[in-house]
Order: C-alpha cells, then structure tokens, then sequence
C-alpha cells in the first residue's frame, strides 16, 4: 500500500478568499486556488476539477497500458483528456460530469477489441471507481 499526500492552506472567505494546494508526497509543485478559478476563468490558478481531471487522465492511461499490454499488445501511445464538468446543483454546486477522450496507438489489436479494452479501463480505473457517484462517458478511437 502506499499514501500520497496534499495539502491546500486557505485564507479568508469562501467568494475573496485564496489558497494554495501543495503536492506534498511529491514534492512537484504548489498550485494557487480561489472560487473564481473554480467557477469562472482559471486565470493561471487551478480548482479541485482540475486535479480531478489531471489524476483521472493518468490513472486511465495507466490502467488501460496495463490492460493492453497483458493481452499482449502493448501500446505505443495513449493520449487521454478528462473534462470535469462543475456548476450549480440543487442548493449548492456538484461535479456534474467526466468526459474521458482518449485516442491510442496499438499496433495490432483489432478495433473491437480496443473498444472493449477501453471501456473495461474505465469501469476498473482506482479513480474512476473512485468517482463511481459521477457520470463517466468514454469517447476512445485508435489513431
């Protein structure tokens, strides 16, 4: 088993208010925070959809590398983007959604196969089990 750690200090209310999210396990960075990255225009500032979307990019690639290379056609390439969608929701705010996009190249795996792969990715991914409350769809085609 292993931990991997973040902290976010925060300063002031929630509308004016400003943070900072570190990866410390890591060590790799320190990212700025406010709602307005979050509910408007990132400005140079990240918000916790978008580390949720950076976490669930890699994980995907991942999982579906390991899948694909155990039936014995390993990937060349595996490009994959995750679209959090973030808005309003009955009193409050939600994550209404993840767009997976992914678009490989696998030399020899037939395009069925890549289908049902890929999707088998998604629904075993650590963090789209994870997010298991959230509506995940899978756009994957092979290049």
């Amino acid at each position: 088993m292993t931990d991997r750690n973040a902290t976010t200090q925060w300063t002031g209310d929630l509308k004016g208010g400003s943070g900072t999210v570190t990866l410390d396990s890591s060590n790799a960075g320190q990212f700025p925070v406010t709602w307005a990255s979050r509910a408007e225009e990132p400005d140079g500032r990240t918000s916790p959809e978008e580390l949720i979307a950076a976490a669930h990019s890699a994980c995907y690639s991942m999982q579906l590398s390991g899948l694909l290379t155990a039936a014995g056609t390993p990937p060349e390439r595996i490009d994959t983007s995750a679209e959090v969608a973030f808005g309003p929701r009955g009193d409050g705010f939600a994550i209404t959604g993840i767009a997976l996009t992914v678009r490989a190249k696998v030399p020899g795996i037939a395009p069925d196969v890549f289908d049902r792969t890929a999707q088998k990715a998604k629904e075993i991914c650590p963090v789209s089990a994870a997010l298991t409350g959230t509506t995940i769809t899978l756009d994957a085609a092979l290049d």
